[in-house]
C-alpha cells in the first residue's frame, strides 16, 4: 500500500466522525489539533504538514515523545553498529609560534604555494586530462577523513500490552494535553495532541549515532574475537562471455617523469632559506 493511498483513506474516514446524535465535537481538521499517524518505532506516516513525514517523532515533538517514554508507552532500545565510519578527531594544536625570520616566512609561504600547485597539476593529469569536472575535485577536497569504527544508536519501539494512553504535560504557561491509540490489526497508532500549546522548552529526542570509545584491553579481546574473512576456494580472474578488449587501456598512460621529480625538489630547498 502506497502511502498516498493511506493518507487519502485516513483522512477520508476523519471527515466520517459521526455519533448517534450529531457530528463529532472533535476532528482533526480543528486548527488546535494535531493528528498523527505512526508506526510502532516511532516514525511519523501521516501528518497535517508534509514535511513531517518520515520523520521520527521526537524530533518533531520531543515533548510527548519524552513523555510516552516515561510512561513506558515506548521503550528505549540501544543498537548498534560494527562497520560504521567515524570522523578523525580534531587535533587542536598551540595557537603559538616559534619565532621566525621574514626571510625563513617568505621560504615557508613559497614552499607551500609550490606544493599546493604540484598537487593540483598531479591530482589533474596536467599531461592531458585538464577537461575533467573542476567541481568535483573540490568536493574531493572538502570531504571529512573517516575511519571505520563502531556506533551506537537508540531504537524505539511501542509496547504492545499499552494500547492506549493520554497525558497532560505542563509546558510553562500551557498544559498540552495528547491522546494516543493503537490502530486495530495494524502497528500503527493513532496520535493527537494540542496544537495550541508551544513545548518548544524540552530538547528533541533524537537518534543519532554516537562512536563507541573502548579501552585498551576491550579493543584487544575484540580483534581476537573477529574472525577473519575467508578467501575463496577457486579464483575467477576471467569470464569465458568477456572481452578484453573492452578494458580501459591504462597501462598504457605514462606520467611525465619531471612533473613527478618536482614535488621532491619543492620539499628540498637549500638549507640558507630555513634559517
Amino acid at each position: 500500500m502506497q502511502v498516498d493511498y493511506l493518507q487519502h483513506q485516513f483522512w477520508a474516514a476523519m471527515q466520517q466522525c459521526y455519533t448517534v446524535e450529531s457530528p463529532c465535537p472533535k476532528s482533526c481538521e480543528d486548527t488546535n489539533l494535531d493528528c498523527f499517524v505512526i508506526d510502532n518505532n516511532g516514525f511519523i506516516l501521516i501528518s497535517e504538514r508534509s514535511q513531517e513525514m518520515g520523520r521520527f517523532l521526537g524530533e518533531v515533538d520531543g515533548a510527548v515523545m519524552m513523555q510516552l517514554l516515561s510512561t513506558g508507552v515506548f521503550s528505549r532500545v540501544t543498537m548498534y553498529d560494527y562497520q560504521a565510519m567515524c570522523k578523525l578527531p580534531d587535533h587542536h594544536h598551540s595557537a603559538a609560534q616559534a619565532l621566525i625570520s621574514p626571510l625563513s616566512a617568505f621560504s615557508m609561504v613559497a614552499r607551500w604555494l609550490l606544493h599546493e600547485l604540484l598537487l593540483f597539476l598531479l591530482e589533474w593529469s596536467a599531461w592531458g586530462s585538464w577537461h575533467d569536472k573542476v567541481s568535483e575535485a573540490h568536493k574531493h577536497k572538502k570531504q571529512d577523513l573517516l575511519h571505520p569504527c563502531d556506533t551506537e544508536y537508540p531504537v524505539f519501539v511501542h509496547q504492545t500490552a499499552i494500547q492506549e494512553t493520554n497525558g497532560i504535560i505542563k509546558c510553562g504557561a500551557c498544559q498540552k494535553a495528547f491522546v494516543m491509540q493503537q490502530i486495530p490489526s495494524s502497528n500503527l497508532l493513532f496520535l493527537v495532541t494540542d496544537h495550541t500549546c508551544d513545548c518548544s522548552m524540552f530538547s528533541p529526542v533524537l537518534q543519532e549515532a554516537t562512536e563507541v570509545k573502548y579501552n585498551a584491553s576491550v579493543k584487544c579481546d575484540r580483534m581476537r574475537s573477529q574472525k577473519p574473512r575467508r578467501r575463496p576456494n577457486s579464483c575467477h580472474a576471467f569470464h569465458p562471455e568477456e572481452n578484453a578488449q573492452d578494458c580501459g587501456g591504462t597501462s598504457d598512460t605514462a606520467a611525465w617523469l619531471p612533473l613527478l621529480l618536482l614535488p621532491l625538489v619543492a620539499w628540498l630547498p637549500p638549507t640558507q632559506l630555513l634559517w
